[in-house]
């Protein structure tokens, strides 16, 4: 595959943000660092249709504030069709590690991710999937 080149343009305070974003994520230069983004984010999108699914939503969350878990929990029972298993994993006095395995549409996983991931005090979270059809 032959790589084009061509200019960008961004404000000083993006630049900075990918540099920084380059240099801590082990990029040799931007051109990798943005190759990457752009890759990654024609990946999500595909991910927005229909097709099956399977995978894994991963969040971390601090297990002392047992408000964490009950929405957890809320949030699992709009998703019964898509979900497979969840499973808690105490990884010390502090953290509790998450895993719900998920199949079904990609934009319906896709959703629940987002649901999970964005609930208040979850430190990680992340979708994990593969095509399954």
């Amino acid at each position: 595959m032959s790589l084009k080149r061509f200019g960008v343009s961004l404000e000083d305070h993006l630049l900075d943000a990918l540099d920084g974003y380059a240099d801590g994520n082990g990029f040799a230069n931007r051109s990798q660092a943005i190759r990457f983004l752009v890759e990654k984010n024609v990946a999500e999108q595909k991910w927005q249709c229909g097709h099956l699914v399977a995978g894994a939503v991963i969040i971390m969350y601090d297990r002392s504030k047992k408000e964490i878990a009950a929405k957890i929990t809320v949030v699992q029972q709009d998703y019964t069709d898509v979900i497979l298993s969840s499973s808690q994993y105490y990884i010390n006095q502090n953290s509790c590690l998450h895993i719900v395995t998920v199949m079904g549409a990609a934009f319906r996983l896709t959703e629940l991710s987002d649901r999970l991931t964005t609930i208040k005090g979850i430190r990680h979270g992340k979708l994990v999937m593969g095509r399954a059809d």
